[in-house]
């Protein structure tokens, strides 16, 4: 396992993320012995959706507006169908996520999360994946979008659903490990 030495991670969610693509990504990374937060656009808690209902509360650790890309070295994002497509809607979200591009810093997409990228206009050339049902969107923000578990492009690490989950955790604390990467661009 790598060692990301108290490298600071950001996971940026709202209610009706997939629990599994909050939970676990978050373990494998603090196992990994990166300081992860969870940031959202209100503090309190936000509560997760597990198989087709409300699930856990999550402690929010930092609100969107008290945070920058300067305070990370990544930013994770999960999936579910609501937690993105409540962010999306979200201008400080989107342009939160823009900046880890704009600073070349390592962002990963799991699910629907790939919205996100969509909407902050940055997957224009890239290869990525993401559940199926949003192919069509991501292809038409400009990405070169493949059916597999886990896919890199410079820094961008993107996988399809819950399922993935192994394979996008091992890549995400490998991209989180290796840092900035000059390739990735907004």
């Amino acid at each position: 396992m790598k060692d990301l030495n108290k490298k600071r991670v950001a996971i940026l969610a709202t209610n009706g993320f997939e629990e599994s693509e909050l939970r676990e990504p978050k373990k494998a990374l603090e196992e990994a012995g990166a300081h992860v937060d969870i940031v959202s656009l209100e503090s309190g808690t936000i509560k997760s959706w597990t198989d087709g209902n409300w699930g856990k509360t999550y402690t929010v650790d930092k609100t969107l507006d008290n945070v920058s890309q300067n305070d990370y070295n990544a930013l994770m994002l999960p999936g579910g169908v609501i937690n993105p497509d409540a962010l999306r809607k979200n201008k400080n979200a989107v342009s939160f996520v823009k900046s880890f591009f704009e600073n070349h810093k390592p962002v990963a997409a799991i699910c629907h999360a790939p919205w996100l990228l969509a909407e902050a206009d940055v997957l224009k050339g890239r290869k990525v994946t993401s559940y199926g049902s949003i192919k069509t969107d991501i292809i038409n923000a400009g990405a070169n979008w493949v059916d597999e578990e886990v896919v890199v492009d410079s820094g961008l690490v993107t996988s399809r659903s819950p399922k993935d989950l192994p394979a996008f955790n091992k890549k995400l604390v490998e991209e989180v490990y290796e840092g900035k990467h000059e390739a990735q661009m907004a």
